[in-house]
């Protein structure tokens, strides 16, 4: 265990308003600061810092607890692996783990991180010798140098079963641990580990500390996927990051360059645009658009034109333009992508592919022709239909100046009158407001009752006993000197007494940390609750603040109504409803009594 003086000099050195406005620009809102929530897409801020109780909450997605929380959701971390970065970025060093209390079929994040280096060391030898001929061929074919090959630390995985799992484990790795870094399957039949990256040529992907977190890999034959890309692991999360940020995010301020693939973005970055970026065997996450809003102002996409790479880029215009970037397009003529137009070009290629990203088209043009180039507009049934598609597109368009403009370029294409154009895009955003309030009432009503609960998923079961648990643990953190009440006796109220499982974990966690020789902190529950978990945790207490009673009294009164429910529902469910109404009236008279 870390010591708590530990803990709370790290809380206290690294300000949870500096460390979160490192992911997310935030803005003072009275005593507090508002932002946009890196962990769900909006376009109004509902996610909140409390600088006085060093936490945060967001009212959209439910994520909430202190910095170390927020570390532990937004870096994929466990909680020491959060504390250990927090640690290094205050300067204090924390105790070894000697007990390396690591939970029982988990693998730590720094094992992982030392097992890929080791692993991309490997595949990079192995590039260089007689067995990866045939890789370093193909990087050559595709006019990679033996800088740029070395720049990026390509490398070659062997065709065979066992070649990097006996090189791991001969420098102590095992079988469970190469298998949670996504290094290797475990066979069925035999029990025994093999590669899962065979006869493929080897990009590895690398954070913005230079931490090697995942591979991807180039097969060399006609085997399937084309390209395997390591799944989330315990040090990485496909969604939350982008191949080749560790160099762009040096020189992609004004602009950064999306591209569909490994070869593209390594293209660019051999002719001198190291801006390039590409994700990683998926369509675009938000996650991934948050990222790029932190590091540039614009965005120039460059995805295949075929009907998937039109699909795709449709996505990203929308997801990018969600985080607030400026989304252009870009349009290669003669090539499929940015690999074959600079590599095709020769001594010219730079110029060419400069003059093509200074014209790159606005999101929405790119779109226009794409509607125009489907429709013959000089038919009347195929006119309707591009309007339609058109109107659609615009009533995206969150700004109504941007949207104004675009009706009027729109009106002159297709020869129809601003006005009726103008009426059929407020019919659709009408139309798509009443959906989406209908559907956010839907959740509410689906949420009250427990359904899709998936942090107490006894809440589908009594949703009025868990009710009354999350109000009592929101008191009870919110002033832990009800905690001490509870504990002294004066306050009767034990594990017992929870209906759900979740909450009466919690009790008893506060329970035991609070042990009345310092304050209670409900951010150390993290060791024992995932990030999600803590969400729940923080609006517990969240829904309490506002209100102004929250004393023992108050909490001696949901106590009760949860006993009371508890009691309904056993005897509901026992076919007996006149003892239960007996029990409650019986509650409720010694309740009068007391006071």
């Amino acid at each position: 265990m870390i010591p708590p003086e530990i803990k709370e000099e790290i809380k206290y050195r690294c300000d949870i308003v500096d460390v979160i406005s490192g992911y997310v620009p935030l803005k003072r809102a009275g005593s507090n600061y508002n932002g946009l929530c890196p962990f769900h897409s909006e376009r109004t801020p509902s996610f909140t810092v409390f600088p006085s109780t060093k936490s945060f909450y967001c009212f959209g997605c439910g994520a909430g607890g202190d910095v170390v929380t927020f570390m532990m959701k937004r870096e994929n971390l466990d909680y020491r692996s959060a504390l250990e970065l927090l640690a290094n970025r205050a300067g204090i060093a924390l105790p070894p783990d000697e007990k390396n209390e690591t939970p029982v079929g988990t693998v730590k994040r720094e094992r992982v991180l030392n097992m890929n280096r080791e692993a991309a060391k490997f595949f990079h030898s192995c590039l260089y010798s007689p067995v990866g001929a045939a890789g370093l061929a193909y990087l050559t074919r595709r006019g990679l140098t033996g800088a740029t090959i070395k720049h990026f630390g390509l490398g070659f995985a062997p065709d065979g079963f066992g070649a990097l799992t006996d090189f791991l484990q001969k420098r102590g790795y095992t079988a469970e641990e190469m298998s949670a870094a996504f290094l290797c399957g475990i066979s069925k039949k035999s029990g025994r580990p093999f590669d899962y990256f065979r006869n493929r040529v080897i990009f590895p992907i690398i954070d913005v500390t230079g931490n090697v977190i995942a591979f991807g890999g180039r097969v060399m034959d006609d085997s399937v996927p084309k390209y395997l890309n390591t799944s989330d692991t315990p040090a990485f999360k496909k969604s939350r990051n982008l191949f080749a940020l560790n160099f762009a995010k040096s020189s992609c301020s004004e602009r950064m360059i999306l591209c569909e693939g490994y070869m593209d973005v390594i293209a660019c970055h051999a002719h001198g645009f190291e801006n390039a970026v590409a994700t990683l065997g998926t369509a675009i996450t938000p996650d991934q658009a948050r990222i790029m809003s932190k590091y540039t102002k614009q965005v120039v996409i460059s995805y295949d034109s075929d009907e998937a790479g039109q699909k795709a880029t449709a996505k990203a215009m929308r997801l990018l333009g969600e985080v607030g970037l400026d989304v252009r397009v870009l349009r290669i003529p003669g090539a499929k992508d940015p690999d074959e137009f600079l590599n095709k070009n020769g001594s010219s290629a730079n110029e060419k592919f400069r003059l093509l990203l200074d014209q790159s088209r606005a999101g929405f043009e790119f779109r226009l022709e794409s509607v125009l180039s489907k429709h013959d507009i000089t038919k009347v049934d195929e006119k309707i239909k591009a309007a339609e598609e058109l109107c659609r597109i615009i009533s995206e368009v969150w700004s109504e100046s941007e949207r104004e403009v675009y009706i009027g370029v729109v009106s002159e294409k297709l020869g129809i009158p601003k006005e009726s154009l103008a009426g059929d895009i407020k019919r659709m955003i009408r139309s798509r407001d009443r959906s989406e309030k209908n559907e956010e009432f839907g959740e509410i009503v689906r949420k009250t009752a427990g359904f899709g609960d998936r942090i107490n998923q006894d809440t589908v079961k009594n949703a009025a006993a868990v009710s009354a648990e999350e109000n009592i643990l929101g008191i009870m953190m919110l002033f832990p000197e009800n905690i001490g009440a509870v504990k002294s006796g004066r306050i009767k109220l034990s594990p017992d007494d929870f209906y759900s499982d979740f909450n009466r974990r919690v009790f008893e966690e506060i329970m035991e940390r609070c042990d009345g020789s310092r304050l209670f902190d409900y951010g150390d529950l993290a060791e024992d609750f995932n990030p999600d978990e803590m969400g729940r945790i923080t609006s517990m207490i969240e829904r309490r603040r506002p209100l102004t009673a929250n004393g023992e009294d108050v909490l001696s009164d949901m106590i009760e109504r949860l006993r009371a429910e508890k009691a309904q529902k056993r005897f509901s469910e026992a076919g007996d409803t006149r003892s239960a109404i007996e029990d409650i009236l019986a509650r409720q008279r010694e309740k009068l009594k007391k006071r």
